[in-house]
């Protein structure tokens, strides 16, 4: 058996255009010599270049041997520099790779240091790090490979927990950017306002279905039982005024954004809610959404009778219209995305492969698989590994 020695080449320095040209060329020329390359990496931030090639030899190659080949190409010129390591091959069985994505309106030295004890107190590696967004928040994104799992995600949901970042912890692979299913939350997420309480306004009960809406979104009262005794408040308002609601709607800031960027990239937007299809389906055409799940008022002689029609979207209602957006979509549920903020999002968040609580209830943060606490909707994009950058392209 032959055995073999691998190097790391590493090239830094003032970036200028055809240094990497040059570093494969000389690692070309040493081809007929047995030399393979391995791996590659770089990076470049304001200039400043580092150029990685992980190359193995079968002991006919030295270091002097690759020394002599990148001077023959110029490398080492304009500042540039190279250096020659030995190193040990990578054990494939060293663990797994996991994507961390942390954001905050703004990560400095603490944060980071933070997120990076907690990798290293668990055992594990960085290999990769990458700046989604600089606004209008900070997101990192960063590649790292480990064994134990469910330490380092402890570590971390600490780390977010005592730093003020949001966090989320997703297994890597192509399945990243496969097309994924995002339903969303109407009422405080996609939305700034809760269509019922500006129905309540419309007809003077704004205080009654206000405390019995604060209710059930901590999750002190069945949603089902709550929807039914405000909607019975509504009983008599002409059907005129659901236009009138619909037109004072206010959807969230990166709500536009993050549906345009969806779309155009091949995703699949979706909203299931709690409230009402006679007020959300307009919006949602516009919008060009085409998967809503939301309840049914009851009209008669064209004014509200203060009852539902049809089967009602409660919490376990809602994770079912997830379930069932994604079999018609051809989507498996581990390419799914879930965002809402009250109690009876927890089921949708928890059947979704990713549960996003978005300025939500602790309640709801606790059964979720990460949580926003920035204001801008848009932000969940970057759990999808699709940089600010990207984003204004599209």
């Amino acid at each position: 058996m032959v055995s073999s020695t691998t190097f790391l080449v590493t090239v830094s320095g003032p970036d200028r255009v055809g240094v990497g040209a040059e570093l494969f060329s000389a690692l070309t020329s040493l081809g007929t010599r047995g030399i393979e390359i391995t791996d590659v990496a770089q990076i470049t931030i304001r200039g400043a270049l580092v150029l990685c090639a992980e190359v193995s030899s079968r002991n006919t190659v030295t270091r002097a041997v690759i020394e002599e080949a990148l001077a023959q190409r110029d490398i080492i010129s304009h500042g540039i520099t190279a250096t020659i390591e030995e190193v040990t091959p990578r054990d494939v069985s060293d663990g797994r790779r996991l994507l961390v994505t942390f954001l905050a309106p703004r990560i400095g030295a603490t944060q980071l240091e933070g997120v990076f004890a907690a990798i290293a107190a668990s055992g594990s590696t960085c290999e990769r790090i990458v700046h989604l967004a600089s606004y209008p928040v900070d997101c990192y994104e960063l590649v790292v490979r480990g064994s134990d799992h469910v330490l380092l995600r402890d570590a971390l949901v600490d780390v977010a927990r005592d730093t003020g970042i949001d966090l989320a912890v997703q297994r890597a692979g192509l399945h990243r950017r496969a097309k994924h299913l995002v339903v969303m939350d109407a009422d405080s997420t996609l939305l700034q306002d809760e269509v019922i309480d500006l129905l309540a306004e419309e007809c003077g009960c704004a205080a009654e279905v206000s405390a019995i809406t604060e209710l059930a979104m901590s999750g002190e009262i069945d949603f089902a039982e709550a929807l039914r005794r405000r909607v019975a408040l509504l009983a008599g308002l002409p059907a005129t005024v659901l236009d009138d609601v619909r037109s004072r709607l206010r959807l969230t800031p990166g709500a536009r954004t993050l549906l345009r960027t969806l779309q155009r990239l091949g995703y699949v937007p979706a909203v299931v809610s709690g409230g009402f299809v006679e007020v959300l389906a307009p919006l949602m055409a516009e919008l060009r959404v085409e998967h809503l799940a939301a309840n049914r008022l009851e009209i008669l002689d064209d004014k509200l009778t203060g009852r539902l029609v049809g089967e009602i979207v409660d919490r376990a209602g809602k994770a079912n219209a997830l379930r069932r957006f994604a079999e018609d979509v051809g989507v498996p549920l581990e390419q799914t995305v879930a965002v809402g903020d009250g109690a009876n999002d927890i089921d949708m968040l928890s059947a979704a492969g990713l549960g996003i609580a978005f300025n939500a209830k602790p309640v709801v943060q606790e059964h979720a698989d990460t949580q926003l606490t920035v204001p801008y909707l848009d932000a969940v994009l970057y759990f999808l590994g699709i940089s600010r950058e990207e984003i204004e392209t599209v």
